[in-house]
């Protein structure tokens, strides 16, 4: 199987310094693994990366996207594995590096999507039913799903309902895959304790602000409808809505976005000790580099077990 490194780990971390530490040592290219540095103007925000910054490493999958355009776990895992497929070709290996954890497991894994062109008219159909109303319809249509989905998560409930009705039932589709690796995968963790995550994750959105994360937001307020584009449910951004729409302070907002990241970085890394099998490694570490790098050159030449 084609060999791939992924670096993943907690909002805050410093999985962006370790991946481009990783590319620089293996002359590698970088896919991002984050579902809103995909857009456009969102900066700041998304702790995205300037061009100077990336020491002329090549990035993917980074400002790629209108903000009034749409982006799914099936479009990333095309992408992510068009590219990654190319980079092999020249003799490279491809480095994903990002925290969204679903959109890195459906390129490693065999995951299927169904393509879903006619999804916008079924959910506007199904507008007007209750969640119990929708539920019902699934337990008729797929009951195997419902013992996977809570009746209040609308989406996926809506979601189990739509491919079931153009021919497929969910729960069809995840009994025949696997949930096995199709690449050679060597899976970088970053960690730190959690109080110095916690820490950490306070001073990057003070730096933020000091950035010019306000001035940012005020750009994209005058933007028509722009509350309700996809990229802007993000943490950083969504916590803004209140401030222009309503009667939210600045630092109500600056406080809810440290909340809210740092709840994030507990739930990634529940997600990712749970889903994938991973290496930790410690950010604190001095020598953390040269000890991924050690690991790595083991995994290159499969003298690992």
């Amino acid at each position: 199987m084609d060999k791939v490194i992924v670096v993943v780990g907690p909002t805050g971390v410093g999985k962006s310094a370790i991946g481009l530490k990783i590319a620089e040592t293996l002359n590698s290219e970088i896919i991002s693994g984050d579902s809103i540095q995909i857009y456009r103007q969102l900066d700041i925000g998304s702790a995205k990366m300037n061009t100077d910054e990336m020491n002329g490493i090549k990035h993917y999958l980074i400002d790629e996207k209108d903000l009034k355009q749409s982006y799914n776990v099936m479009e990333f895992q095309n992408e992510a594995r068009r590219i990654m497929a190319d980079i092999h070709a020249r003799g490279k290996t491809p480095l994903i590096v990002g925290g969204t954890g679903l959109y890195i497991k459906a390129v490693l894994y065999d995951y299927e999507f169904q393509y879903e062109d006619n999804n916008e008219a079924f959910m506007k159909e199904h507008e007007k039913y209750s969640n119990d109303e929708l539920y019902s319809m699934l337990l008729d249509a797929d009951i195997e799903s419902t013992k996977k989905i809570h009746k209040n998560n609308r989406k996926r409930v809506l979601r189990a309902l739509f491919m079931a009705s153009v021919g497929e039932k969910k729960s069809e589709i995840i009994s025949k895959q696997k949930a096995q690796p199709i690449y050679d995968v060597f899976i970088v963790g970053c960690t730190l304790e959690r109080h110095k995550l916690y820490e950490r994750i306070n001073q990057r959105v003070d730096l933020m602000i000091k950035s010019g994360l306000k001035k940012e937001l005020e750009k994209l307020n005058e933007i028509e409808n722009i509350w309700t584009y996809q990229g802007m449910q993000g943490i950083g951004y969504r916590e803004w809505k209140d401030y222009f729409l309503s009667d939210k302070s600045e630092n109500q907002v600056i406080e809810d976005i440290k909340k809210h990241s740092r709840q994030f970085a507990k739930r990634q890394y529940t997600w990712f000790n749970n889903q994938m099998d991973m290496r930790w490694y410690d950010m604190e570490n001095e020598l953390v580099v040269n000890s991924i790098m050690k690991d790595i050159e083991k995994w290159r030449n499969s003298n690992v077990e």
